[in-house]
């Protein structure tokens, strides 16, 4: 999609950057000439996810790294800068989900999903921004976000909040940090499979989209590095809904709701 020198030189930092979503767009940057670092709380995810980032030919570690934590997030910024050099890029997709009943769901449920997604991407963010400060460099911000945060998803409520609150993060901090040059943009994905999705088969879902197939990987990896490139040089506090339409679609006769606790299965 762009010249394969776009991001030379450039470091990046990608959460969560083992597998899945993550990994679709550590892809996307890597195949830009971009120095990857993906971090996860699997080691087994990352030994993965780096062997699929070494053979677009670019230089890739791994970090585990807990992002619920500041101190281990800290931790892996100072490992990234010692191996690679400062973060100049920085790709929020750690992440975890499960469907739930709001009156089922403990306190520890709620912390699991709201800790990662939000807490999460804040310590990162303000992790990135104060380093890149100390530098007097701009950099990128790119946040992971959900089309159900505008919408709510019924059987979600501890992600649909989380992430209705990282993107709010996101235009904030876009707003807050435009003047020192670091830019904040979410990427809103729909449904994309892959390894460890939760849905069901994508040739199914895909059927349910406006668009009438589910995302490719690839087509992640191609909006983060546009994002991230100079080419995207004023976009700031975008959401950048990239789901076939999913979010918008309407029907004028819906199918009847079955109220989650009459289902087989929340989801």
């Amino acid at each position: 999609m762009l010249p394969p020198d776009t991001l030379k030189g450039q470091i990046a930092l990608v959460t969560g950057g083992g597998s899945g979503i993550g990994l679709g767009m550590a892809l996307g940057l890597a195949r830009c000439g971009a120095t990857i670092a993906i971090t996860s709380r699997n080691i087994e995810n990352l030994e993965r996810g780096l062997e699929q980032i070494r053979a677009t030919g670019a230089t890739a570690i791994p970090v585990v790294c807990d992002v619920r934590e500041p101190e281990q997030v800290a931790a892996a910024f100072d490992t990234v800068e010692r191996e690679l050099g400062p973060v100049s890029l920085l790709l929020n997709n750690a992440g975890s989900n499960f469907p739930a009943l709001v009156e089922n769901m403990s306190p520890n449920a709620w912390r699991a999903i709201v800790r990662i997604a939000l807490d999460g991407t804040f310590f990162c963010c303000r992790e990135f921004y104060i380093r890149r400060r100390k530098l007097n460099a701009g950099g990128v911000v790119i946040n992971n976000g959900a089309n159900y945060a505008w919408t709510g998803f019924p059987g979600d409520a501890h992600s649909c909040a989380a992430k209705a609150a990282a993107l709010n993060l996101t235009q904030t901090l876009a707003a807050e940090w435009a003047a020192d040059g670091i830019r904040v943009n979410a990427i809103v994905p729909g449904f994309y499979p892959h390894a460890s999705s939760i849905g069901g088969d994508g040739a199914v879902l895909g059927n349910t989209t406006p668009a009438l197939r589910c995302g490719e990987m690839q087509e992640l990896g191609w909006a983060a590095a546009f994002l991230c490139s100079p080419y995207a040089n004023f976009i700031t506090g975008l959401s950048y809904l990239i789901d076939g339409a999913d979010v918008w679609r309407r029907r004028v006769v819906p199918d009847d709701f079955v109220p989650l606790r009459e289902r087989a299965e929340i989801w």
